[in-house]
């Protein structure tokens, strides 16, 4: 059987694109830093986010049925660091980095300059410490990004894959 210092350090080596998945339900706002965040499929327009169930994004996302993707870019590290807990800042303190606008869709909090996605749950199923959650999406604006990317334990800006308008 790995190790779990085995398996994080083999997990180092993948790079995966950060995202902050964001919900809000009463007034109240959460988010968190996720790399585990894909597609499913086109028909319905579905992707899926990967969050630890003992943090208060995920209740949040569970009892409001709804949860946003945003797709940061390369200038967006310190979003990613706050949101990832570094600092120590938590909850609605989080969204006090960036700029931070309701998204047209489901009027969920998006990072103003990040591609974004509002999505409805549409299942979640869970795995040991972590849940899988199913989005059907109901609204994205796409930004043209040049991506932030988090590998070997750090986030690194992809400047040359910048889209072209």
């Amino acid at each position: 059987m790995v190790t779990i210092d085995t398996f994080r350090a083999a997990l180092a080596e993948l790079a995966a694109g950060v995202n902050i998945v964001t919900t809000q339900l009463d007034g109240e706002r959460r988010g968190i830093t996720a790399t585990a965040v894909t597609s499913v499929c086109a028909e319905p327009a579905t992707i899926l986010a990967c969050t630890n169930m003992n943090t208060g994004t995920y209740a949040m996302i569970r009892d409001a049925g709804v949860f946003a993707v945003n797709i940061l870019g390369g200038d967006d590290r310190a979003v990613a660091e706050t949101f990832a807990g570094r600092g120590g800042v938590t909850g609605d303190a989080r969204f006090e980095t960036g700029h931070w606008r309701h998204g047209d869709a489901l009027g969920l909090p998006v990072l103003a300059g990040a591609t974004s996605l509002e999505c409805e749950v549409a299942e979640i199923v869970t795995s040991g410490t972590h849940a899988v959650i199913f989005g059907h999406v109901k609204g994205a604006s796409i930004q043209g990004i040049a991506p932030l990317v988090y590998h070997a334990g750090g986030f690194r800006g992809l400047t040359d894959m910048k889209l072209a308008s």
